[in-house]
């Protein structure tokens, strides 16, 4: 009989979960990275400023300054100011899921540069809308 042992059941096992651990490790590392943490979760520098011309529109976007309650608002990351032409493109950082904007707020994106060029193709030549969650 050339059933499956026990044995083999659990190296099995075991080599899934060492894999899949291997895969969490390398996945965190990724998103340190891309989010700007630093070992034990410490902020770093976070996203690089970018300033460029995409499909005819200026986007630019840098941190921000705003201290802690700005910070607050945002979500779990750094407070980053996107602009379109201009005008502010709001973003938020959802921490390891990754960026959205105002435009796209059920879309994740790697970064805030990759959330206002996808602003930019969505809003199709029309003009950013200021957004002001308090009104």
């Amino acid at each position: 009989m050339s059933g499956f042992t026990r044995r083999q059941a659990i190296g099995a096992v075991a080599g899934v979960a060492a894999g899949t651990a291997l895969i969490g490790v390398a996945s965190a590392t990724a998103d340190s990275a891309r989010t700007g943490t630093g070992a034990h979760g410490a902020k770093s520098a976070g996203p690089a400023p970018f300033d460029e011309v995409f499909q005819g529109r200026r986007i630019q976007g840098a941190p921000a300054e705003g201290g802690h309650h700005a910070h607050a608002r945002t979500g779990e990351g750094a407070v980053y100011r996107v602009l379109i032409d201009g005008r502010e493109l709001h973003v938020m950082n959802h921490g390891k899921t990754g960026w959205s904007s105002a435009i796209n707020h059920y879309e994740r994106f790697r970064t805030p540069l990759d959330a206002a060029r996808t602003a930019v193709v969505t809003l199709k030549g029309a003009a950013v809308v200021p957004f002001n969650p308090t009104a």
